[in-house]
């Protein structure tokens, strides 16, 4: 007889449910066999890469037979002399999802709390169980407040204990779009014990616009010395294919993090490409440019359709279909149109559309329209 291993599983491990991403185009082709899809799924920068990326790609491919700088020297000094701040506060990671990760690693244990939100990313819970703490979930925003299910933090605040070791906190909010404004986060950060260590998850902090005020944690280290700042630049900066992202946080903590952190987790590709993508200062103001009128485009055209939907500052829209919104999903993926079902995260009657480029706004919107009426 085979040899149950579930059972030898760490307890953690066993009812873990895996991470669910945006559905591949690939996938779709074979399964409905279509030749033109848009897929607005992922929250990826419909722009792609800088220019200045693809050539340090280019540039680097012939070194390929050789192991990655394993701490990341080039990329580091970049974004140390890009946000100000010392090298030494830096930690590298596959994505912002693998920082996220270490954070836990570093600081969670069986016997350790994290706390988070309601309706916030779905990584947060799987990392707390796959350690084994024991997860704290706070009550989001109820939908009639000005940022519906989004971070509560006087709620988050009720659930900190002695025993709570980490919070994480997504602004802006995926799946939600929401944010948390400037005085409240600060006033929360200075609420919360040294002890505890608070992470704020900015992977859509690029697009920001100023009049949201939605703060730049990376501002409060010097005030705050328990925060990380995670970021990413599977967004803005449009290399989701390649996997990279940073940390930013007290020196100590770095440390740490850099202590659990695989070797070489960040390929040669993408240090390069990242650090020639921080200075391509016009394609960033570019593809912002592009989310704020794509972002209209797709709320302009809600209206008529009497659809709602919740505040964004990121580069996506959470749209309230009114019926299962599952439904929906897959009605457009049989007419090559991949958006995001949101019923994982508590939001049944919710559609995560990402934000594209005109073209794929028009055609998410006549197909959207079409099944809408159907």
């Amino acid at each position: 007889m085979t040899c149950d291993y579930l059972a030898l599983a760490a307890p953690g491990v066993r009812t873990l449910q895996p991470y669910q991403p945006g559905k591949p185009e690939s996938e779709l082709r074979r399964e409905y066999g279509l030749s033109h899809i848009v897929k607005l799924a992922s929250n990826e920068n419909p722009l792609g890469p800088s220019p200045r990326a693809l050539a340090a790609v280019r540039e680097a491919l012939g070194e390929l037979a050789r192991y990655p700088d394993g701490n990341g020297f080039e990329l580091k000094a970049a974004l140390s002399a890009k946000l100000g701040l010392s090298m030494a506060m830096l930690t590298l990671g596959n994505g912002s999802n693998d920082v996220l990760e270490l954070a836990a690693r570093a600081f969670l244990t069986p016997e350790r709390e994290a706390v988070f939100s309601e309706h916030a990313f779905a990584v947060y819970p799987i990392v707390t169980q796959a350690i084994g703490a024991t997860a704290r979930v706070a009550k989001a925003h109820p939908p009639e407040h000005p940022m519906p299910y989004g971070h509560d933090l006087e709620a988050m605040r009720a659930l900190i204990s002695d025993r709570t070791r980490i919070v994480f906190i997504a602004n802006p909010n995926n799946p939600t779009g929401t944010w948390l404004k400037t005085a409240e986060l600060e006033e929360f950060l200075s609420s919360i014990p040294e002890s505890v260590i608070v992470v704020v998850d900015e992977a859509y902090g690029e697009y920001v616009e100023a009049e949201a005020d939605c703060p730049n944690a990376l501002r409060w280290h010097d005030r705050f010395p328990n925060l990380i700042v995670t970021r990413t630049f599977s967004k803005a900066y449009g290399l989701a294919g390649l996997r990279v992202g940073y940390a930013v946080s007290h020196p100590q903590i770095a440390d740490l993090l850099n202590r659990v952190r695989e070797p070489f987790n960040v390929n040669s590709l993408a240090l390069v490409a990242a650090a020639a993508a921080l200075d391509d200062v016009s394609h960033l103001e570019r593809g912002r440019a592009v989310n704020r009128a794509g972002m209209r485009q797709l709320q302009d055209a809600c209206r008529p359709l009497g659809l709602n939907w919740l505040p964004s500052i990121g580069n996506f829209l959470c749209v309230d279909v009114g019926r299962p919104g599952r439904e929906i999903f897959l009605e457009l993926l049989k007419r090559g149109v991949i958006v995001r079902p949101v019923d994982n995260y508590g939001l049944p009657r919710f559609l995560r559309i990402s934000i594209g480029t005109q073209a794929e706004n028009a055609r998410l919107i006549e197909v959207l329209n079409a099944v809408l009426k159907s």
